[in-house]
């Protein structure tokens, strides 16, 4: 007899695609038999159709038709038992008989749990080629408390498709019907996979936390993926005896996870609602430049020359170029100038697809800020040119230039940076000159303030020495000068033994000058000032 095959619909409804095959086999198969056993026809037909269920296990339901298997009612146990027993009655010769079958039990293993899903492009596409990849389901490394570091892969049950009966080795799915991992992911199949999980080995239980791998092929454009996946809860679904694993899903290369299309989540954590019908789908593996590092734009930086001096005009240049999958807007390039810089804002180009397009400037100190509307297609540079002028404090920086972009793609809005780019610019000293001048007096402080006025004459013939050594006298007013010093902190301190009937004066106002020496600090090219206030001796004589 040919068995029929029963299929259970996701909403409970039952199928019977090959009943019209049975019936007429059964009405050929009793013709010629008693007509009492004829009128039980229907009846041994239930009987079968009840017997037939049973031995179908809930895995291979729905296998090879589109519809969703049957999940049975959790238990402790990695196996479900199920007993079937059939009643029936039949009437003969206006008699009612009523009559039941023996009991059959039957264990089938309880349902694995996958979490399915497929790799996509950045905007939610198939890629072009899947030749290469590999996704993988890793443990966490065990002395890693972070719970980001890899440890081994994780053992998963083995599994066989078509099922063969009785070897004990569960049914699988496609496409990794055998479930192993790391899996190999083919173009036939779209870039899917798949890993089923077993309860029965605590696999599911709540808190248990694995890391998903996508690894790309050598030389590929794209770079890993890692996924946390963690178990979070598993709960009844509806009134149909199946479960839902609710799992959390957390990037850990800060890049988002796209669910059911959805490309942009900007905290990278997605909650599964049904693990076993919701496929986990990631956004594209992002691009890498030169260095191997993840990336959809990119800048360069680069001046005209590598040395300048004070009153020269550096033209520097900004390439951005889309290396993404997709067209990028909101481009905002942000460009910090180095100390003595001037931006001239007469002086700023853009140019996109050899053409001129207009750019919006804003500048905060040192900060420029360069933004388009344009919108910058897949493998195009947008070049930005503009110049800055040094001015002689210029001498006190550093050079160092430094730029960043960022952008949004046009079909999902995820966001990309790239930067800084860095350039230098070696400043020489020119016609100017780095070096400072010191000018100071020694004066007779009769009010104790630090401060020369009308009245209080200069002492001449003081010595101040230098913290390089130099020896300075002051001339008839008291006065001393020191050119082409080196800029930084200096120090000068009065020699006491120089000053003949004076003495160091009081300072009521700063008792930092309540010392004979002093600490200025000379700026490249600067000027600053060093004084002695002195009173006489009791021995002295107060010169007019």
């Amino acid at each position: 007899m040919i068995a029929p095959q029963i299929l259970i619909h996701r909403y409970g409804l039952l199928y019977l695609p090959r009943l019209h095959f049975v019936l007429p086999l059964l009405m050929r198969s009793y013709q010629g038999i008693h007509p009492w056993i004829r009128r039980l026809r229907p009846l041994i037909l239930l009987i079968y159709l009840l017997q037939s269920a049973t031995t179908i296990r809930a895995e291979d339901l729905g296998a090879d038709h589109g519809h969703t298997p049957l999940t049975p009612q959790a238990t402790e146990s990695s196996q479900i038992p199920i007993s079937n027993r059939a009643r029936f009655q039949y009437q003969y010769k206006a008699r009612t008989r009523l009559g039941e079958t023996n009991a059959v039990d039957l264990e089938i293993l309880r349902p694995l749990v996958d979490p399915r899903g497929q790799i996509l492009g950045c905007n939610g596409q198939i890629l072009e080629d899947y030749t290469g990849f590999q996704v993988g389901l890793y443990d966490p490394a065990p002395n890693d408390s972070t719970g980001t570091e890899l440890g081994g892969l994780t053992p998963l049950t083995a599994t066989e498709l078509p099922d063969i009966r009785g070897n004990e080795i569960p049914a699988g799915i496609t496409p990794n019907t055998l479930n192993r991992n790391p899996y190999s992911l083919t173009n036939e199949e779209e870039g899917t996979y798949s890993f089923l999980l077993n309860r029965g080995t605590g696999q599911l239980d709540i808190g248990r936390t694995y890391i998903l791998v996508v690894d790309p092929p050598t030389g590929s454009i794209y770079s890993q993926r890692r996924i946390r996946i963690e178990i979070i809860d598993i709960l009844p679904l509806g009134d149909n005896d199946r479960e839902q694993v609710q799992y959390e899903a957390v990037s850990l290369d800060g890049l988002p996870i796209g669910m059911q299309g959805e490309m942009e989540i900007t905290q990278s954590v997605v909650l599964i609602e049904d693990a076993d019908r919701i496929g986990l789908q990631l956004v594209a593996v992002q691009f890498m430049n030169s260095l191997c590092q993840s990336n959809q734009i990119e800048i360069v930086k680069s001046g005209d020359r590598a040395n300048a001096a004070p009153g020269d005009t550096v033209l520097y240049r900004l390439q951005v170029r889309n290396i993404s999958d997709g067209d990028l807007d909101t481009l905002l390039v942000t460009d910090v100038l180095p100390m003595g810089f001037k931006f001239l804002d007469s002086m700023v180009q853009a140019e996109l697809d050899g053409r001129l397009i207009e750019l919006t400037v804003n500048q905060r100190g040192n900060t420029l800020s360069f933004s388009s509307r344009e919108t910058l297609p897949r493998d195009e540079t947008l070049v930005i040119v503009y110049g800055a002028q040094l001015t002689p404090d210029a001498l006190r920086g550093d050079g160092l230039n430094s730029a960043t972009v960022t952008a949004q793609r046009v079909d999902n809005d995820l966001e990309v940076l790239d930067g800084p780019s860095i350039h230098r610019v070696r400043i020489t000293p020119g016609l100017l000159s780095d070096c400072g001048t010191i000018l100071g007096r020694v004066f007779v402080d009769r009010n104790f303030d630090g401060k020369q006025q009308p009245g209080e004459p200069g002492v001449p013939n003081a010595v101040v020495w230098m913290d390089d050594g130099n020896r300075i006298t002051t001339d008839e007013d008291g006065l001393f000068n020191v050119q082409c010093v080196l800029p930084g902190y200096r120090t000068g301190a009065l020699d006491p033994e120089s000053l003949e009937g004076y003495t160091l004066a009081p300072n009521l106002k700063f008792i930092e000058r309540n010392s004979p020496a002093r600490l200025v600090h000379l700026a490249p090219g600067g000027m600053v000032r060093m004084n002695f206030g002195v009173m006489p001796t009791a021995n002295g004589e107060d010169r007019e």
